[in-house]
């Protein structure tokens, strides 16, 4: 009870607070390629950090980027150490119970498998994927064995060593390290997963929820979001009509 009760103050406090100050915090990861990442100067880069940036000009707010990592990146959100995620999060109705989202900003997409041999055991074997994610609960209720781990990198790690039999992520993180390795190929069949990718924000945050609504619908509707989707990950990628 103790602990409902520190748990709503906490909330009461930050209710509003990413407009009340002058900056909004933007939480990403960083190590999620193509969507986030650290470039060769150290700062967050990526499909995301450029839409955010966008985003965030045209909601005539100022921002700045703030790195998590993944397994924590919701608890830090609802505690105030930042105001928004953006870090290829997937809409689900289990995350939508804690953290509040924006409209999605990529459409729902597949998630894959990528193993040694096409003929990989995905049912039975050991699948390798990121800890707290979509695909993560999918390959727990598989009937695979679920070998989880903090970064998307090391989910394709534990392939390459032989750790586990197969990894299964979201398609267009996956897509590069299939074309970049030869040893590397798709096994099985796409899964459709999730509602999309979307901004996640604390519930009491409905004036930024706002915001940040109207500035996506606007880039939707001009084709510039449609265009940096493109950009990021090719022109076979799912696009708004």
């Amino acid at each position: 009870m103790n602990k409902l009760i520190l748990s709503t103050a906490v909330l009461a406090m930050t209710a509003g607070a990413a407009l009340a100050q002058d900056v909004v915090r933007m939480g990403t990861e960083g190590a999620y390629p193509p969507y986030n990442f650290i470039n060769d100067a150290g700062k967050p880069d990526g499909f995301e950090i450029e839409l955010g940036n966008e985003l965030c000009k045209r909601a005539e707010l100022t921002c700045e980027w703030v790195t998590n990592d993944w397994d924590s990146i919701i608890p830090n959100l609802t505690s105030g150490n930042y105001d928004t995620i953006m870090a290829g999060m997937s809409i689900t109705d289990e995350r939508d119970e804690v953290i509040d989202f924006t409209q999605n900003y990529y459409p729902p997409t597949a998630s894959a498998y990528a193993a040694l041999d096409e003929g990989a055991d995905l049912m039975g074997g050991v699948v390798a994927a990121q800890v707290n994610t979509i695909q993560s609960a999918y390959v727990a209720e598989s009937g695979a064995t679920l070998l989880e781990f903090a970064t998307g990198d090391e989910t394709v790690a534990a392939v390459m060593s032989g750790e586990a039999d197969a990894v299964f992520a979201d398609l267009d993180f996956l897509a590069p390290r299939v074309e970049e390795n030869a040893e590397l190929m798709w096994a099985g069949e796409q899964v459709p997963l999730g509602g999309g990718i979307g901004m996640g924000v604390r519930e009491s945050d409905t004036e930024l929820k706002a915001k940040f609504d109207a500035a996506i619908t606007a880039m939707k509707e001009d084709g510039t979001l449609n265009a940096m989707l493109k950009k990021w990950f090719g022109d076979d990628t799912q696009t708004y009509e």
